[in-house]
């Protein structure tokens, strides 16, 4: 595997901000958004975002610099190490580069255009939220949003009809000027958007009524959107040329769909696995009993050995959230805890009382294991 300081393009001593710069740079030429999800553009943007998420961290550098990658599984660089997959390097970017405001700067998604010619519309977020059970089956939703389209009076050239836009006498049709500056150093020359057509190389000499030149007008339209299972908080899709149209015969933005996936009580999340907790009555955990555990679904019950202990966590195998875009479902794990009553009556305290003397104290610590050493026994630690 290829050195992560090699694979950014900095020196082991490189600055904080100087892995961030460089990861932005490399993460903006291989976003699979600017490349149409190419697979070999998409290996490099994760390959990149491996790195810099390792570097980015100090105990993960720390560790690596030190051990390599080997360091990154071991004690030292922490458990939570894994190769990144997809949906987990573009919510890497997203949130260290995020906001939606930016990504139009990014991949000049908003307004762009190649040299003369009209400029793309806008791009356009939508915010989607999730319940856990809509995340765990995957669901289509339909949302009306109210986007720019071409103008239906002048066809989107912005010319009232029976007249048409002409080519810009100042740039000659290109779209572009060029600036000659003097200096100590000689001449620069530099290109810039034509200032009199704003770059589009014709202007409009009699600009339709209706949209006053514009060539677009606000319609509302229904866009249904499938939403595969396993998404979280923070992860998008992008739905090409469903944006707003641009000014004058420019094509169409894309519609940017954030997922906000709502807490749900009954679970903590992490990735695909789930948590959750059960209380159990002291003779159900010494006796062994049939108990209801949460599912996103519902609940189903699980099996409980006698002589379990409280706070002791156990598997259940596929019954967590799909991978998102990927085969295979992750686990609930229920850690069972035990329920101590408020109050009891006078014959459940006489009960205790007895039970009390003939149980005796609890073993000593040394000659039973801990509760640390059952609890990284019962993760697989």
């Amino acid at each position: 595997m290829a050195d992560f300081y090699s694979t950014l393009g900095v020196a082991r001593g490189a600055s904080d901000d100087e892995i961030k710069q460089a990861y932005r740079k490399l993460a903006t030429k291989w976003h699979p958004d600017r490349n149409n999800g190419a697979k070999d553009t998409e290996e490099k943007f994760k390959e990149i975002t491996e790195a810099y998420d390792v570097l980015r961290d100090p105990d993960k550098r720390a560790a690596y610099d030190r051990y390599g990658e080997a360091g990154l599984r071991g004690a030292a660089g922490g458990a939570s190490y894994h190769h990144v997959d997809l949906s987990e390097a573009l919510n890497i970017f997203m949130k260290d580069f995020g906001g939606f405001g930016g990504l139009g700067d990014l991949f000049q998604q908003g307004g762009r255009r190649q040299g003369g010619g009209p400029r793309t519309g806008q791009d356009v977020k939508i915010t989607v939220e999730l319940t856990l059970a809509e995340v765990a089956s995957g669901v289509t939703k339909t949302f009306t949003v109210k986007l720019l389209d071409a103008c239906e009076k002048c066809s989107g050239t912005g010319a009232e009809p029976g007249t048409k836009p002409q080519s810009c006498h100042t740039c000659a049709g290109s779209g572009e000027v060029r600036r000659a500056q003097r200096s100590f150093f000689g001449q620069f020359v530099s290109v810039v958007p034509c200032p009199m057509c704003s770059g589009e190389g014709v202007v409009v000499t009699a600009p339709c009524k209706k949209c006053r030149g514009e060539g677009r007008a606000r319609g509302e339209h229904s866009i249904p959107v499938q939403i595969p299972a396993g998404v979280s908080s923070g992860q998008y899709m992008t739905l090409r040329g469903l944006g707003n149209a641009g000014p004058r015969g420019g094509g169409r933005g894309d519609v940017l769909v954030v997922f906000e996936v709502a807490d749900d009580a009954r679970f903590e999340r992490d990735g695909e696995d789930l948590y959750t907790e059960v209380l159990l009555a002291y003779a159900q955990l010494v006796l062994g009993a049939d108990v209801e555990v949460p599912t996103v679904g519902g609940v189903m019950s699980m099996r409980i050995p006698p002589g379990t202990q409280s706070g002791q966590v156990m598997h259940l195998r596929g019954r967590g959230l799909p991978r998102v875009n990927s085969s295979g479902v992750g686990d609930l794990h229920v850690r069972v805890q035990l329920w101590t009553p408020e109050s009891v009556s006078r014959e459940e305290e006489e009960l205790l009382k007895q039970l009390a003397a003939l149980q005796g104290a609890p073993p000593e610590q040394g000659r039973s294991k801990g509760f640390w050493t059952k609890m990284k026994e019962a993760l697989g630690a």
